[in-house]
């Protein structure tokens, strides 16, 4: 993020951030029965999750006396009001559908009993207790009868996790005999539902690690460690759940720290995980482990501050509804409307501001901007007990609208995903691009490297396909696979399609790759950005695996609204067919090599330059949206009309792209140039922008021939020739000239396109 002069902290990259691996600390080294130094500093009593003896009154001091949190309060006793006193579980019968499809949850009441835990700490009347209680003995036998069916409780282990709060909260007002009822087949049962070695497959439970969301299972020993530590009813089993919890935590804070870099991407550059249940796992375990031991460990991972800072890059104002911006349709997003989830912004900026604000201020009152952006003022979420805990700090100053919009840096590089945002401002009428290439971090990330989507007015180049309710194909075999996106095919006969997860298909098109790439990453040689120009490049030979030697993408955005894209394509074999392509949302017109395409208010050109006598090939409409590998790979009519209907509310999406360009060479070559100028504007302009082809014995380019440009209030025509090494070292330069209406000169100046990322 960058500001003229604020705030600096963005600007810099964080040459020192304090990470402290658990191997380093010996964790699972320790001597069995014996405390090291973190486990002795838990404290003995009960609460200790959350909140703690010392901190619970000033908690219930202010839900009781402030305006906000009285009002969770009162919702709170009203839901706890509704439970049932003699709670029954249900839905955990064997399971009779495929492995891969989505099953109910169980019906629990792990979340309950939490909400019945805090109305008692709160009133202390004992019908609420004894609620939590029964709730809490009726969900564990549910979960153990699951395991027994071999189905999962819940694909989160949000509720499991509220279960083990509810049992510490109420721990002190429990009979040992009670007590033992409850937290030892509870934490048997986290024993069990890990995965591991000879164990039983179990459907649909969710065994991601620390580099995912984790909210999986193995997420759960950390709380189950913690919430029956040194009670003495299951203390070797309690300690093996704590040891291997806290592991898993440091090492999850390791590698989003990693992740976070200096810019500040957590995990998955899809914002609905990002923005969504991705943050719980963090700051649950920075809220636990701060009660129970009194440290903000925290401080230790300032890089996790600039989580805002990714979040106002990947944030599109809206025209249509400011309070649901947009946001790129990345990976497994949905592409339903395109909308950034912004649902639980303002508890995820409230917990920044609370953890980091001692550490980074400038990145808090980032966060502070973002949540007065929020749509809503909800600090639950799901968690009952944050609007208790959190504390708003209204004394960090927020950046004002008009500051966050001033920014003047027009592109930044997120390395961990291989994330390339692009603008020429921060309104609605601005230019943005998003470009992928060189992502580190491959979780819900597409077969996409070197893609490209643009929007102006609305999504004018745009991922296509969705991942739907995952009852259908297309996730697998479309959405996510390199035909669905603004790539590079090469099609090899024979080829394989590269695996995804999702629904599995039985059609022998299903078992035919579309010239796809493989997996992994492209190598990103070059990133440089300016007031007039930005620059990319990558190559992405290695996904393309034996199909190329060379498949290097040069991208250039010259301020606002115009686009080069020049690819340097080596096949291992001419035979190995080349596709350029371009989706679109709606049909485009395409008149000798100038594409027209209108989305909304916004209507995209692409002209082709390169290849010379190329042959453009329009492919889409009904019965042909989704075509790869001889099929069209159909969206559920369920989800489709669905989709539809929440379209037709809003009125815009869903941006599922049915249609694309295709351009191919006219001939067969193992070598190949593609070159494409492509003018982002509003329905109102009749012509793209002049571009010209130049060529000489090693270099091709263009000469784009802008009049009526502005530079700093002064109106002129602004020239740019632009040219790119043809072989060779990766690289080029553009050279550009300002003159006024007379044809004086009034600036001029190059921008060389170095290998410097």
């Amino acid at each position: 993020m960058c500001f003229s002069k604020l705030p600096k902290c963005l600007l810099r990259r964080i040459n020192s951030v304090f990470i402290v691996s658990a191997a380093a600390l010996g964790v699972l080294a320790a001597a069995a029965g014996e405390d090291v130094p973190w486990q002795a500093q838990i404290r003995k009593d009960h609460p200790r999750m959350f909140f703690n003896a010392e901190t619970w009154p000033a908690i219930k001091a202010r839900a009781l006396s402030d305006g906000n949190a009285r009002e969770y309060l009162g919702a709170l006793l009203k839901a706890a009001d509704a439970y049932p006193a003699e709670p029954v579980c249900s839905g955990y019968g064997p399971v009779t559908t495929p492995p891969s499809t989505p099953i109910p949850n169980v019906n629990e009441f792990g979340a309950q009993a939490a909400r019945c835990a805090l109305a008692w700490r709160f009133t202390g009347k004992p019908e609420y207790l004894d609620k939590a209680r029964k709730m809490l003995v009726a969900s564990v036998a549910a979960y153990r009868q699951a395991y027994v069916n071999r189905r999962a409780v819940n694909w989160y282990s949000s509720s499991r996790i509220l279960a083990l709060c509810a049992y510490d909260w109420i721990f002190e007002a429990l009979t040992p005999d009670q007590r033992r009822e409850i937290i030892v087949p509870l934490l048997e049962h986290v024993a069990e539902i890990q995965p591991g070695l000879g164990k039983p497959a179990i459907t649909r439970r969710n065994k991601g690690g620390p580099e995912t969301g984790f909210y999986s299972v193995p997420s759960l020993l950390w709380y189950a460690g913690l919430a029956a530590h040194g009670d003495g009813f299951c203390d070797d089993l309690a300690r093996s759940h704590l040891e291997k919890g806290y592991a898993l935590n440091r090492e999850m804070l390791d590698f989003r720290a990693a992740s976070a870099g200096d810019d500040g991407v957590l995990v998955s550059g899809v914002p609905g995980y990002s923005m969504g249940a991705y943050p719980w796992a963090h700051f649950n375990f920075f809220h636990t482990y701060l009660s129970a031991t009194g440290e903000n460990i925290a401080m230790r991972y300032p890089g996790l501050a600039l989580f805002p800072n990714w979040i106002w890059w990947t944030w599109i104002p809206n025209a249509r509804d400011p309070q649901r911006p947009l946001q790129f349709g990345w990976g497994d997003d949905q592409h339903d409307g395109n909308l950034l989830e912004v649902g639980r912004l303002y508890q995820h900026m409230t917990q920044t501001m609370f953890f980091f604000k001692e550490v980074d201020l400038d990145a808090a009152r980032l966060a502070a901007s973002l949540r007065d952006l929020a749509p809503n003022r909800d600090l639950a979420g799901g968690w009952p007990h944050y609007p208790f805990i959190l504390a708003l700090d209204n004394d960090v100053v927020p950046f004002t609208r008009e500051e966050l919009a001033a920014c003047t840096l027009k592109a930044r590089h997120f390395e961990s995903t291989g994330q390339f945002f692009l603008r020429s401002g921060w309104e609605p009428d601005s230019t943005y691009c998003l470009f992928t290439a060189g992502a580190k971090s491959f979780g819900h990330k597409h077969l996409d490297e070197n893609n490209f989507v643009i929007y102006k007015h609305d999504f004018l180049a745009l991922d296509s396909g969705s991942r739907g309710i995952e009852t259908d194909t297309n996730l697998r075999y479309y959405y996510a696979q390199t035909v669905a996106h603004n790539c590079i095919l090469i099609h090899k006969p024979g080829e394989k399609t590269p695996s995804y997860w999702g629904p599995l298909s039985k059609a022998p098109e299903a078992q035919v790759g579309h010239g796809g790439q493989i997996g992994g990453a492209a190598q990103v040689s070059a990133f440089s950005t300016g007031s007039l120009f930005t620059y990319i490049a990558a190559d992405a030979e290695p996904v393309y695996r034996d199909k190329g030697t060379e498949v290097v993408r040069q991208f250039v955005h010259v301020q606002p609204d115009f686009f080069v894209v020049y690819d340097r394509v080596n096949a291992t074999d001419a035979a190995y067919k080349k596709e350029w392509l371009l989706h679109t949302q709606n049909e485009p017109v395409i008149t000798n090599k100038l594409l027209r395409t209108d989305c909304g208010k916004g209507r995209l050109f692409c002209q082709t330059l390169l290849p010379e006598n190329a042959v453009l090939t329009k492919v889409g409409g009904p019965g042909r949206e989704f075509w790869a590998s001889g099929k069209n790979w159909e969206l559920d009519p369920v989800f489709v009309k669905q989709a539809e209907a929440r379209a037709a509310k809003r009125g815009t999406g869903p941006y599922f792209g049915n249609w694309r360009l295709e351009v191919s060479p006219s001939a067969p070559r193992v070598d190949d140039r593609f070159l494409h100028v492509l003018t982002a504007t509003d329905t109102s302009r009749e012509k793209p922008v002049a571009a010209r082809l130049i060529r000489d014995d090693t270099r091709d380019g263009v000469v784009l021939t802008v009049p009526g440009y502005k530079i700093k209030d002064r109106d002129g025509t602004l020239t740019v020739a632009i040219v790119f090494n043809r072989t060779g070292e990766i690289g080029g330069e553009a050279r550009y000239t300002f003159k006024d209406a007379d044809g004086s000169e009034i600036s001029s100046g190059r921008f060389a396109f170095e290998n410097i990322v």
